[in-house]
């Protein structure tokens, strides 16, 4: 009994500890507007162009996004670019296919039906070009870490000096919103960095949100066919609530309660 008490205790100390220690590292995200959060939510298309923009002339030369292809960016419910749009995006990028007749590889101009193209061969070539880090793939980035949305958003603009006593490696930079504070990625984002299309400021705050967007579409392409399908099963259900209640007060007239 007493070491059942001692075991006890301790796993109460020990929770109590790593409660506070979650408390203390914390951090308050950034908030913003999301115009696909909520029940009605939608995705803004022209952000999802622009954030398209920014990964592939910022995050594409390190970090991958496997789970896309070309053909992606014309569907309805994601940046809709036009069939020609697409074609042209796909054929902007060379792929390596094959073999050929001769039983060689080669290099062809991208399809809609290819896969985004891969910005490293292998792991290991990806980690040697980033000092041991493995850029992770962007795909579904938003649902695999903690905050979403809110998160990805926070980092991108979480770069800071380190504060007086924090000293840092070499090749690892401050950034506030990132869990221990020490990321291996610079800062990639600075105003004016892209130059939009459509006229928008390309401001860091701007920037973060448009390729947030775009990597919350690749990480759940379907969100608004389930906001719709959502939506009309709620209807049906009030809907088949009513009946069952004229219903059952149908029934229960035709018996007589006794007083």
């Amino acid at each position: 009994m007493k070491n059942f008490l001692k075991i006890f205790s301790f796993i109460i100390l020990f929770s109590g500890l790593s409660l506070s220690t979650q408390a203390a590292e914390k951090v308050e995200y950034l908030k913003t507007d999301w115009s696909f959060k909520g029940l009605f939510g939608k995705f803004d298309r022209a952000a999802l162009q622009r954030g398209y923009q920014v990964y592939t002339e910022v995050c594409s030369s390190c970090h991958s996004m496997k789970y896309l292809s070309y053909r992606n960016l014309a569907e309805k419910g994601g940046p809709e670019f036009s069939i020609e749009q697409a074609k042209a995006i796909a054929a902007s990028f060379e792929v390596k296919d094959g073999p050929n007749s001769d039983g060689d590889m080669f290099t062809r101009p991208g399809r809609l039906s290819d896969k985004f193209v891969m910005p490293y061969d292998n792991v290991q070539a990806a980690q040697a070009a980033n000092g041991g880090a493995y850029p992770p793939d962007m795909s579904v980035l938003v649902k695999a870490r903690g905050g979403g949305v809110d998160y990805i958003y926070s980092l991108l603009q979480g770069y800071e000096d380190p504060p007086a006593g924090v000293t840092l490696d070499d090749g690892v930079y401050y950034n506030k919103y990132m869990y221990g504070n020490k990321i291996k990625m610079a800062n990639q984002l600075s105003d004016g960095l892209v130059e939009y299309s459509d006229g928008t400021i390309a401001s860091v705050e701007q920037m973060s949100k448009d390729v947030t967007t775009f990597l919350m579409w690749s990480a759940e392409p379907h969100l608004e066919s389930r906001h719709q399908m959502g939506f009309k099963a709620i209807v049906y259900l009030i809907i088949l609530t009513i009946l069952v209640y004229f219903s059952m007060k149908r029934i229960w007239s035709r018996i007589e309660t006794e007083v």
